[in-house]
């Protein structure tokens, strides 16, 4: 029996009832297949723990996650918090504690959910976008003078390290051929931001002669907006920076039909530290508590976990057995269905444990 230890960490908004249901299929999971088991272990550190103690997670939060294989973290925000507190507090200290450089945000259509984009379906629009996860434009360098006065003055200093560059672009490049068409998109604002974008540009190339099985071409992000929504077919891995990988990742959440279908994992690629799981959907306090929350990308992260851990036939089961279920119309709102939260994962637990292969 392999055994993993997992740090759980709902958090805020929908994060408790989408972990919930993700850890409802891991179990599942887990009695289907007989031959591995995760030790779960629930942190409830966020919006709320700040409110009663003035910080998102203890002091040492970091070094108590140090132990555990991997961690599946819900959605860190709270209207009542700001953003740059939660968002400092919690989710990048853990991303930057345990340099979980590599951001990787797999996109495709499911069978039974409808792409806003006319004549696109399944197939069609198949991506795996890899985000800067440790530096770049959310390196947290920067600061602010003459607070209130009229020369006021904000800085925020977006950091390229050659060490950092290199590291991505090797994994991009390394993922896209890893996958059938060995096709990789470089994503930079070389135009207007000549030294970090340029540099970036220019170790894409130098790697690239490390993969010379790899096609890669490169684009300006606002040129890449276009093309994402207007040739789909034409991308397959794409790498970017912190900030620009972030915000293509919900824009090709919402042309696979929506963010409530969009998975991510934080890795350290070098396995020193563990991975963080997590999916992109935030914590959509609208919707939190009405048991309408999507879970799909929950289990889309949670078998991005288990393929993390090794236990791909349990990831490719998970994966069969969601698909199974969106095709048979079983979905919730946000992609055109009337489901629940809990329809939708005992559906896809009742399929897990149905299957045969």
């Amino acid at each position: 029996m392999r055994v993993y230890e997992i740090a759980a960490i709902p958090a805020d908004g929908i994060g408790p009832e989408v972990i919930a249901a993700g850890l409802q299929a891991l179990e599942t999971l887990e009695e289907r297949c007989g031959d591995f088991k995760l030790r779960v272990q629930h942190f409830d550190w966020g919006s709320d723990y700040y409110k009663a103690h003035g910080r998102m997670m203890p002091e040492d939060g970091v070094t108590q996650l140090k132990r555990f294989d991997a961690i599946f973290f819900g959605a860190v925000g709270a209207p009542d918090v700001p953003d740059d507190i939660t968002l400092w507090g919690l989710r990048l200290p853990i991303c930057q504690g345990f340099d979980q450089y590599a951001n990787v945000r797999p996109t495709r259509i499911l069978p039974g959910i409808a792409s806003p984009l006319a004549g696109v379906g399944p197939g069609d629009l198949d991506w795996v976008i890899v985000r800067e996860n440790s530096e770049g434009e959310y390196s947290g360098h920067g600061g602010r003078a003459h607070r209130g006065l009229p020369e006021e003055v904000g800085t925020e200093v977006a950091i390229f390290t050659r060490v950092g560059v290199t590291r991505i672009m090797r994994y991009a490049f390394r993922l896209a051929k890893s996958r059938p068409r060995k096709l990789l998109t470089v994503v930079t604002k070389s135009n207007a931001q000549r030294h970090g974008m340029v540099m970036w540009d220019e170790i894409a190339a130098e790697v690239a002669r490390e993969f010379p099985d790899v096609t890669w071409d490169k684009m300006l992000v606002d040129a890449m907006t276009a093309r994402m929504t207007l040739k789909p077919r034409s991308l397959d891995t794409i790498v970017a920076t912190n900030l620009h990988a972030d915000i293509l990742s919900d824009l090709a959440g919402a042309l696979a039909g929506s963010l409530g279908v969009a998975p991510t994992a934080n890795i350290d690629p070098e396995r020193r530290y563990p991975a963080m799981f997590e999916p992109i959907h935030g914590s959509a306090f609208d919707i939190a508590g009405k048991g309408i929350a999507n879970p799909v990308t929950t289990f889309w992260t949670a078998a991005q976990m288990l393929d993390h851990l090794g236990e791909n036939d349990a990831a490719a089961r998970l994966m069969r057995a969601v698909e199974s279920v969106t095709s048979e119309g079983v979905l919730t709102p946000d992609v055109g269905g009337t489901a629940t939260t809990q329809e939708v994962t005992d559906a896809v637990c009742r399929t897990i444990r149905g299957s045969n292969v």
